[in-house]
C-alpha cells in the first residue's frame, strides 16, 4: 500500500507500508524531486550492472528526508508551509515514509527504532524553523495502519 499526501495539490509526502510488494521496481517520486524513493524486489541471481554515479550539479531548496520505521509506532503530524496543522499518520515497523514539503511533527507512540536519510550537508539552526505543534484535542488521524 502506497499513500501520497497532498495540500493543495503540493506533495507533502510519500508514505510506503511495509505490506507493499510488487515485483521488479517501483519508483514511488516523480523525476523532479531533488530526493527518490523506490522498492525493488528481485528474485536470487538478478544481477545488477556495476555502475558509479557521474557528478551531475543539482539545486536542492528544500530539505527532503526519508524515515525507515524499524520498529515501534510513530505518529507524523502534517502542516502546510505556513505551520498550520493539516492532519496526521501512524506509522508502524517496516512503514517508510518521505516527507517532501511542508512541516511536520512526530509523537512515538511506542519505543521506536528508524533510520533517518536526508540531503546534505546539514546546515545546523538554519536548516529548520521549529514552531509549536497541534494540541492533541485538534489531532486528525486518517490512513490505515499497516
Amino acid at each position: 500500500m502506497v499513500e501520497r499526501i497532498y495540500h493543495e495539490n503540493t506533495l507533502l509526502a510519500i508514505i510506503v507500508r511495509a505490506s507493499f510488494r510488487q515485483p521488479g521496481i517501483s519508483f514511488f517520486t516523480e523525476n523532479d524531486l531533488s530526493q527518490q524513493l523506490a522498492f525493488m524486489h528481485h528474485p536470487a541471481g538478478k544481477k545488477i550492472q556495476p555502475h558509479v554515479h557521474n557528478p551531475v550539479p543539482r539545486e536542492v531548496h528544500y530539505t527532503q528526508e526519508v524515515l525507515f520505521i524499524r520498529r515501534g509506532v510513530l505518529r507524523v503530524d502534517f502542516y502546510d508551509i505556513a505551520q498550520h496543522y493539516l492532519e496526521s499518520r501512524v506509522l508502524q515497523a517496516g512503514d517508510t515514509i518521505l516527507l517532501a514539503t511542508g512541516g511536520h511533527g512526530f509523537e512515538v507512540i511506542e519505543e521506536i527504532e528508524m533510520l533517518e536519510v536526508k540531503q546534505g550537508p546539514y546546515a545546523g539552526e538554519e536548516d529548520k524553523t521549529r514552531f509549536d505543534g497541534v494540541d492533541l484535542s485538534g489531532l486528525v488521524v486518517k490512513g490505515v495502519k499497516s
